[in-house]
């Protein structure tokens, strides 16, 4: 099935302790059904030193689970996305909501 979210997608939070929260997905992990957005879903880990990397608690994006982000329209507001075969035979990707074509 084609992805309904991609890489570069601005994206609403919907549910959790980050709700509301706009970023941008900058990593989608089809395998899992998740995806990492930046400055959502921020967790801290202990990192390591190394040689070209500093040591200490660092803040860093947690994977958040596609059902869980939609899609931000042109109106700012959520929406869902589904496909539309074009008149030369490409799929593109239309916003629900508006009827709008997501630029992709």
């Amino acid at each position: 099935m084609a992805a309904k979210i991609r890489k570069g997608d601005k994206v609403i939070v919907l549910t959790g302790r980050d709700k509301g929260r706009t970023g941008e997905v900058f990593e989608v992990r089809p395998a899992e059904n998740r995806a990492l957005v930046r400055g959502v879903n921020m967790v801290k880990r202990h990192q390591k030193q190394t040689q070209n990397q500093e040591g200490g608690i660092i803040s860093k994006e947690a994977p958040i689970h596609l059902s869980n982000i939609a899609i931000v329209g042109r109106d700012g507001k959520p929406t869902r996305v589904g496909f539309k075969i074009q008149a030369d035979g490409t799929k593109a990707r239309v916003a629900k909501r508006s009827g709008a074509e997501i630029d992709g």
